[in-house]
């Protein structure tokens, strides 16, 4: 049987390079979108020609022009968008809008991912600004996307375990807290923690099955929803070692928005959604969403155990 076509745009970036790495590790015939705007980015240059050495196909096409993206989206069947949505990167979610009307003037796409991968911005309403725009401009997406009727999968990856993890959800770090770590409340909310490769498997097994057609994927692996506490005690237990815990109240917690700039705004109103409201683990899945680890039981994905072994004498 002949395997999807999926072009991938944002192929170069944070989770479009393993989208990539999992399409062609399924044996799609997968495209990347190569767009002029890379200029003298030569690492991004050099991910596109190690993917195109592996067998993706480079398309050419750009945002500044519609007819170009709409000949690269009638390459394939399925589009995958990955361009950041996050602040401290580049931000970049409506420039989707003109992926959605490329799509619909092709009209032979088949499926319709959009730049997603974090918490579900359905679920997410009563956000507090400015860190709601994040949430408003995915739901922008998504209303065009269904106004155009075009088939689609969203997909909901909560927290992705390189930026909360190995740091143990410290805001202004990556590496591992060796003697203090911040906790956000009574640090007993649950959150839910995914490797970044097992999103991207469990986005690709996602693309042409029909239990996902028009709905959410939610990736809530049964063993990787951890409340905060919890993951410091696994680092814990690795190390052998206790660390000092600083408990910080929901008002302290907010207070610090008050003279940030609005990057951090951002970063502190999502961290407040997630580790004190719960907003990722505090609703059932509905009719039109669907968990991962249970439509892909097959699937190995990673124990947030195993990930902290990896940071183990840094």
């Amino acid at each position: 049987m002949a395997k999807t076509r999926v072009l991938i745009v944002g192929g170069t970036g944070y989770i479009g390079k393993r989208l990539v790495k999992a399409s062609l590790a399924e044996g799609h015939r997968t495209f990347i979108l190569q767009r002029p705007e890379i200029g003298l980015d030569i690492d991004k240059l050099q991910v596109l020609m190690e993917f195109k050495r592996q067998g993706a196909e480079l398309v050419e096409g750009s945002f500044s022009d519609h007819g170009s993206l709409v000949e690269a989206v009638k390459k394939v069947d399925v589009v995958i968008c990955a361009i950041s949505g996050v602040h401290f990167r580049s931000h970049n979610l409506l420039l989707q809008l003109k992926l959605v009307d490329a799509i619909n003037e092709a009209g032979n796409v088949k499926r319709f991912l959009p730049s997603e991968f974090g918490v579900d911005p359905a679920q997410m309403e009563h956000a507090l600004a400015p860190g709601r725009v994040t949430f408003d401009e995915k739901m922008t997406v998504r209303k065009a996307i269904e106004e155009a009727k075009i088939p689609h999968t969203y997909i909901s990856a909560n927290c992705f375990a390189g930026y909360f993890v190995g740091n143990l959800s410290q805001m202004e770090t990556l590496l591992p807290p060796k003697h203090k770590v911040s906790i956000y409340g009574d640090g007993n909310v649950k959150v839910v923690f995914m490797d970044e490769e097992d999103v991207a498997t469990y986005t690709i097994k996602s693309i042409d099955d029909p239990r996902t057609l028009n709905k959410t994927v939610y990736l809530r692996p049964p063993e990787n929803i951890l409340s905060q506490s919890e993951l410091v005690g696994k680092l814990e237990n690795l190390t052998g070692k206790s660390l000092d815990k600083a408990c910080i109240s929901k008002e302290d917690f907010l207070a610090n928005m008050e003279g940030a700039d609005f990057v951090m705004q951002v970063g502190l109103g999502h961290f407040y959604h997630i580790f004190f409201e719960g907003c990722l683990t505090n609703f059932e899945i509905g009719e039109d969403g669907e968990e991962a680890s249970t439509l892909y039981p097959e699937v190995e994905y990673t124990r947030m155990h195993d990930y902290l072994n990896r940071y183990l004498d840094i």
